[in-house]
């Protein structure tokens, strides 16, 4: 089952984003391809700023991968002040569609 993982609140900014994202793929400020993430399962990545702050979205394919992903996270963002915890449930439905930027 599809779980989706939302990370939104005090220390996530673009700023710090990027630098979770430099730690986390060997230098890369933006990840390109589920390929990039130090752990298998990511299915879909998103991240921008809303009305109400920065805020990131990943959908993945299993709670086991997000425990995985997690304890890489977890050091990161703790060591960069990121005190935003991330809210993750399953998800109900998962529609999938391949976006081509312009």
């Amino acid at each position: 089952m599809a779980v989706v993982l939302v990370q939104q609140g005090p220390g996530l900014t673009q700023e710090s984003y990027e630098e979770v994202v430099r730690r986390m793929m060997d230098g890369k400020t933006h990840p390109e391809s589920p390929r990039d993430w130090p752990v298998e399962g990511l299915l879909v990545h998103v991240a921008g700023e809303g009305e109400n702050g920065f805020r990131v979205i990943d959908v993945w394919d299993s709670e086991e991968s997000v425990q995985r992903f997690g304890e890489t996270l977890g050091p990161i963002i703790k060591e960069l002040g990121i005190e935003a915890t991330p809210e993750t449930y399953p998800a109900l439905t998962f529609v999938s569609a391949t976006f081509v930027p312009a």
